[in-house]
């Protein structure tokens, strides 16, 4: 009997090691579009969704809507393991829908060694993600900045005259954080 109880424990250990393994390739599938979800209801812009962002895209917000005034809030936040500041030169600004602009942040890194670090943004409320649009953004690509180094990185952006009308009001957030690697000490100027 014994022997009939170890075959019948290691058959059920064997059915729930293999409903495990189907569980855990089914979660890998499930990732993408969990992630998807995640950056719309949260306003990321993936990468995916930035790469795929056609020129008729851009063009589509060329027409500017004259009867309308939308105020963009610029914000930046670095995490403390990265010893960076980061300002917007403007930190509110009125746009027309449709009408590409142009700002600039500065980035200091306050330490004495290169560090390279990564902005994530995000758009707030979360519904207005689709039609905020970065034509050039310092956070398309990871910035490594010299010890002591002071630089001023663009943002080209445009809001949607397909905006909705009860959004007048907008916030692009940055979050910077340290990308662990390349960090040489930096011979002091």
């Amino acid at each position: 009997m014994s022997g009939a109880t170890t075959a019948r424990g290691k058959r059920r250990t064997l059915i729930l090691l293999a409903a495990l393994a189907l569980g855990m390739f089914g979660f890998g599938f499930a990732l993408v579009p969990l992630y998807g979800l995640l950056c719309e209801v949260t306003g990321i812009q993936s990468v995916e969704r930035r790469a795929n962002q056609t020129a008729a895209d851009v063009a589509s917000a060329t027409a500017i809507d004259q009867g309308r005034w939308v105020t963009v809030k610029l914000d930046a936040t670095v995490h403390p393991d990265l010893p960076w500041t980061l300002v917007p030169m403007e930190r509110r600004l009125r746009v027309r829908p449709g009408e590409s602009r142009q700002v600039r942040f500065v980035a200091e890194n306050l330490s004495g060694r290169e560090i390279t670090g990564q902005a994530i943004p995000t758009v707030a409320p979360w519904q207005a993600t689709g039609f905020f649009s970065k034509m050039e953004c310092f956070c398309f690509t990871q910035q490594t900045l010299a010890g002591g180094e002071t630089r001023e990185m663009p943002l080209v952006f445009s809001v949607s005259p397909d905006l909705p009308a009860g959004i007048d009001s907008l916030t692009l957030s940055y979050n910077v954080l340290r990308i662990p690697g390349a960090e040489r000490v930096t011979a002091a100027r």
